[in-house]
């Protein structure tokens, strides 16, 4: 990935920003760590993000994230790279509030500068 240091600086800061932002439930900030539209493949549904508000106020307390109080990477390790698109293999974790485990979930994100900005533009995982 020689030559490549900055895009993957800033790309693996857009990451570390999405999880801070999900973990504060903070979805406008949450949401400033994308880059519209977004794409999300999981549960077998292929989810077409085009703007900030999508994302519904109470999604961290229905479905999936009932029991969840945060998540921490476990992985992410840069499959490739380029100056304005760098792809991560990743794994993250999703825990109760008492520290223990709901899942380890696999997956891959596509994080892209545009306009100056890096951003989440796609991610597939293995994730409800």
């Amino acid at each position: 990935m020689t030559g490549h240091a900055d895009a993957i600086a800033g790309a693996e800061k857009c990451l570390d920003d999405f999880m801070v932002a999900f973990n504060a439930r903070d979805v406008k900030a949450w949401e400033a760590t994308f880059n519209f539209p977004s794409v999300r493949l999981a549960s077998g549904t292929l989810a077409i993000i085009d703007k900030p508000g999508w994302h519904p106020a109470d999604m961290f307390t229905r479905g999936a994230l009932a029991e969840w109080d945060h998540s921490a990477w476990e992985r992410r390790e840069v499959i490739h790279a380029g100056d304005d698109k760098v792809h991560f293999d990743t794994r993250f974790a999703r825990y109760r509030a008492d520290g223990s485990l709901i899942g380890h979930f696999d997956s891959i994100y596509v994080v892209t500068l545009e306009n100056g900005h890096w951003g989440v533009k796609a991610r597939s995982s293995y994730a409800p």
